[in-house]
């Protein structure tokens, strides 16, 4: 990995490693709690921690995984690991936090059961909240920069960095969660009726399943290939064009390997003056100025091509004739 991407991935890992001791944490209370009292929220809960530390581990494992360097098999490197763990992790959420969530409120519904000792699950609860909260704060931090640039949400869509919003999302549905199991666990209580425990555990279920189909969809649009950010796609077309011998950069197709690497494809048209020898001089000053720019471009490819065939080309495969 580039310097510039170990300090990405630096930052990203800092989120994870937090979300993951406050997982473990708050894990550990809940299960106490839901064993302690019979809660069925709080079981869902339970369960969200766990999943949610099992998730951890694994984006940890992603990303040992995506640093490792490229070879024969893996000419452009193992980046899209990340993208390929971080969409498993999806499947987690919903398979096991929404589908086990669900269930047990089903059950609690059908034959309600009175919460044992409420004030356990009310101080469990508040130390969740500070737990997943001061996660929460650092995973924010992360994509604060984009927020206030973007908005969250477009700042979410555009990400290239999986396990930032995961955790994000992780712990704003752990967030919310908890609110839910404290609010199920009061009515349940307060008004005598055991069934709001179970509706409180269903209505976890349903937080968690829109959870992983938010992040199913960002990591498999990932994980298939994304274009890499248009400002980058911007730059380089820019930075071709500054060259003598360059009578058009056509156009520059870009892929997200990982949320450090790029490859792109370049369409320029050169001088007909220019031999293939100073084309070749040319190819190689265009690269290294271009890396030099952008050291996320882990590797590039420029393509001689007029700007009547890069149309065509460009027509044919999209079927919209655009540039």
């Amino acid at each position: 990995m580039r310097a510039t991407g170990n300090k990405a991935w630096s930052s990203t890992r800092i989120a994870v490693y937090a979300a993951l001791v406050g997982n473990i944490l708050v894990a550990v209370t809940k299960i106490g709690a839901a064993l302690w009292t019979g809660s069925s929220s709080m079981t869902s809960e339970a369960v969200h921690s766990v999943v949610d530390t099992s998730n951890e581990a694994l984006l940890l494992y992603g990303y040992h995984r995506a640093t490792r360097p490229p070879n024969e098999a893996h000419p452009l490197g193992h980046g899209r690991e990340l993208y390929f763990w971080s969409f498993i992790v999806a499947l987690l959420i919903f398979a096991l936090g929404a589908g086990v969530s669900f269930f047990q409120g089903v059950i609690h519904v059908l034959r309600p059961q009175p919460i044992e000792d409420p004030v356990v699950s009310y101080v469990v609860l508040g130390l969740s909240f500070l737990f997943e909260g001061a996660s929460w704060l650092i995973a924010l931090r992360r994509l604060e920069a984009d927020g206030r640039r973007y908005g969250y949400y477009q700042a979410f869509v555009r990400s290239k960095d999986p396990p930032a919003f995961v955790v994000l999302l992780e712990d704003s549905a752990a967030l919310t969660g908890i609110v839910i199991a404290a609010a199920a666990t009061a009515a349940a209580v307060l008004l005598k009726q055991p069934v709001w425990d179970g509706i409180g555990s269903i209505l976890i279920g349903v937080l968690l399943g829109i959870t992983s189909i938010a992040l199913a969809r960002e990591s498999k649009s990932l994980l298939i290939g994304e274009p890499a950010d248009p400002e980058l796609a911007r730059s380089i077309l820019a930075l071709a064009r500054r060259f003598p011998g360059v009578l058009r950069a056509n156009g520059v197709l870009t892929v997200q390997l990982s949320p450090t690497e790029v490859v792109a494809a370049l369409s320029i048209e050169f001088s007909d003056e220019e031999r293939a020898n100073e084309i070749e001089q040319l190819v190689v000053a265009i690269e290294c100025d271009i890396r030099k720019h952008h050291p996320e471009v882990a590797a590039i490819f420029i393509k001689p091509q007029t700007q009547a065939r890069y149309r065509r080309v460009r027509a044919d495969r999209f079927d919209d004739g655009k540039m």
